[in-house]
């Protein structure tokens, strides 16, 4: 069989925050990507305005670079958990990757997660020692910490073979030794070049696996994919097919055909077997779909995409302030775009709830939701979000829930906090090791007791905690977990909360919102520390009379109200409570906003 010897295909995988992007961004310019003098932003892959914010990649990107006659074609991928089914699909598309380790963390549990999805598909591994000037580092004891988890994880010969470079991303860098020399990059290029294997480009009929999907207003849906076999040539006439019959073979054209240079796309007028192109002009096709000649119509099986864990109702907004601030406000506008992620995001389901205005939302994690509220809040939308919970599964007969397993690295004084903490969450701690000055601590825990853990996390560590989880299994349910010690403090009435108000609800927990802010009857305005839920009247005035004045307000004190973010949110909220996303403002709710009407259903379950 012939091989593409011009070409190779490869995806940087690992661990989040262990340097992916910013190696990237060496590699790139030191291929000549950049021209002489170009001003070029940081972690140029990462070009959503929430993955420049969060400093995590979201959405795999696709890039190519050039050492000496040799294409390489480089996908980005996702480190978060939540974003698995992005790395799972994207490694159809290559055939090895480089797994970033960072010196001093050594390998976490996405980086087993993706190793073990690479090693499954039979992909050969470069290893990269990432980040080995940190003052902390660790370089000897975990390479021996890769290949141990290369042994778990039943690699073959070759991959246990697998050579291993030493790197600084941010330097552009790199060394077959971990002594040097360091210079530049080349190192690098030259093992990829030498140790991966060239793709195979078999003579036949077209087959072409769409394993991504972009979106682009002039030209419709673009889908890319690498060419398994034969050629493929603009305006060609080709058959979508799909291997497991979810829908009949049906014709279309390819318009426009791109290959990727550097950062942008290319139109070319061909492209061959071992290419990774991107195909305009085709209606309706999705990820998993086979390109295919008319003659000789054969799909390619897609691979199985790990099920979601989480689900969220997203419902119309129905609060007092409904419609103020959105443009997308009715339940057509709602289903019509969480329809269209569903195109882009293999691991999201939307399913119809037993009323027209809400849809249960299910995804990989809660930051693998949050992400899509946040990107839907800045187009416009206007919607409610419920408290989210795991989905169960029957196994044999018993019901089972989702375990993740929990990696906490910290400082050896924090132990005893959190391991109450996740001891009271029904974890089951795995191991327990020294690293270094700190304790690493792996424990297996419900995916509901992870939820509104991390803020405590943070705290109990004073912010020096590093976290991780990746979902393990199903195994049999646990008993009660308490979601939330504290209660909520909710608003009395409708109006402006005012300082006098505010100052007296102050001394019964600690408040959400500031002087000015309009409420509602059944809003959340702060957290009481008792568990039972306390109604306040914010918008209480002072009585003027002869002896006060109404300006004497000012000399009452607040304690700062707490800003809560989108992730703080959904953390917080309980069973019974939503919240209120608009474009400008994140408003905590009661479902149902009436206090009489909560009272009496409080006094029923009594």
């Amino acid at each position: 069989m012939k091989t593409r010897e011009d070409l190779r295909n490869i995806a940087i995988v690992a661990h989040v925050d262990h340097g992916k992007t910013t190696l990237l961004d060496e590699m790139l310019k030191q291929s000549g990507i950049f021209r002489a003098g170009q001003v070029v932003a940081e972690r140029v892959m990462d070009s959503g305005d929430l993955e420049r914010e969060r400093g995590i990649t979201i959405l795999s990107k696709n890039t190519s670079i050039h050492y000496g006659n040799v294409k390489i074609n480089v996908i980005d991928t996702p480190g978060h958990a939540d974003f698995g089914g992005e790395v799972e699909r994207v490694l159809k598309m290559v055939d090895g990757v480089l797994l970033l380790v960072d010196a001093a963390e050594g390998p976490m549990p996405q980086t087993r997660f993706v190793l073990q999805k690479a090693l499954e598909l039979g992909h050969k591994v470069i290893v990269v020692v990432n980040k080995i000037d940190k003052p902390d580092a660790r370089i000897y004891q975990v390479v021996d910490e890769v290949l141990e988890l290369l042994i778990d994880l039943n690699a073959d010969d070759s991959q246990l073979d697998s050579p291993v470079l030493f790197c600084s991303g941010r330097n552009g860098t790199a060394s077959l030794s971990e002594d040097g020399p360091f210079e530049d990059l080349s190192p690098l290029f030259k093992t990829i070049v030498e140790h991966i294997d060239p793709p195979a480009a078999p003579e036949g009929e077209l087959q072409l696996l769409v394993s991504s999907i972009d979106y682009n207003d002039y030209v419709g849906r673009i889908c890319i994919g690498k060419i398994e076999r034969g050629r493929v040539e603009k305006n060609q006439e080709v058959l979508v097919c799909d291997y497991h019959g979810n829908h009949p073979p049906r014709r279309a054209k390819v318009v426009n055909l791109y290959s990727i240079e550097g950062l942008e796309r290319q139109a070319v007028e061909e492209a061959s077997a071992g290419d990774i192109v991107c195909l305009s002009g085709i209606p309706d096709i999705t990820i998993g779909d086979t390109v295919c000649s008319v003659e000789a119509p054969e799909p390619l099986p897609f691979v199985k995409i790990s099920e979601p864990t989480v689900e969220m109702t997203f419902s119309v907004n129905n609060s007092p302030f409904a419609g103020r601030e959105g443009k997308f406000v009715t339940s057509r506008h709602l289903g019509d775009r969480l329809r269209r992620e569903l195109l882009r995001d293999v691991s999201l389901r939307v399913a119809p709830t037993d009323t027209t205005e809400a849809f249960r939302v299910s995804g990989r994690g809660e930051m693998h939701l949050s992400i899509l509220i946040e990107n839907m809040r800045r187009e416009g939308y206007e919607f409610g979000v419920g408290a989210p919970r795991v989905l169960t599964r029957e196994i044999d007969g018993v019901v089972c829930e989702p375990f993740e397993e929990v990696v906490c690295d910290l400082p050896q004084d924090y132990v005893g906090p959190v391991m109450e903490k996740l001891g009271s969450r029904k974890g089951e701690l795995l191991d327990m090791n020294p690293v270094g000055s700190r304790v690493r601590l792996r424990y297996l825990v419900p995916s509901r007791g992870m939820f509104g853990y991390r803020s405590e996390f943070l705290t109990d560590t004073r912010g020096e905690g590093v976290m991780s989880a990746v979902f393990d299994s199903y195994r049999p349910q646990q008993g009660e977990i308490q979601r939330r010690p504290t209660g909520s403090l909710i608003a009395y009435e409708a109006g402006e909360a005012v300082t006098y108000g505010l100052f007296n609800a102050q001394q019964r927990g600690a408040l959400f919102i500031t002087p000015g802010t309009q409420v509602y009857e059944g809003m959340i305005v702060g957290e009481s520390p008792k568990p039972e839920d306390l109604v306040v009247n914010v918008c209480k005035r002072k009585h003027i009379t002869n002896t006060r004045a109404a300006g004497s307000d000012d000399a009452l004190r607040l304690t700062p109200a707490k800003r809560m973010s989108l992730e703080a949110c959904i953390e917080f909220i309980s069973e019974d409570e939503m919240i209120e996303v608009t474009p400008k403002s994140l408003r905590l709710r009661k479902a149902v906003l009436s206090n009489s009407q909560r009272a009496k259903m409080l006094h029923r379950k009594d």
